[in-house]
């Protein structure tokens, strides 16, 4: 029972971290966006 548990809080674990990857990229490219929008303003 106790091998199940952890097993399940394992797996738990490790999908809320793979999902916390995806989105930290996704905040990556989001900010990238920006600055490049920032950079073509001061550009003009």
């Amino acid at each position: 029972m106790k091998r199940t548990i952890a097993l399940l809080l394992l797996a738990l674990v490790t999908i809320g971290g793979l999902s916390a990857c995806n989105t930290v990229e996704g905040f990556g490219k989001d900010v990238q966006k920006v600055g490049e929008k920032m950079e073509s303003g001061a550009k003009n």
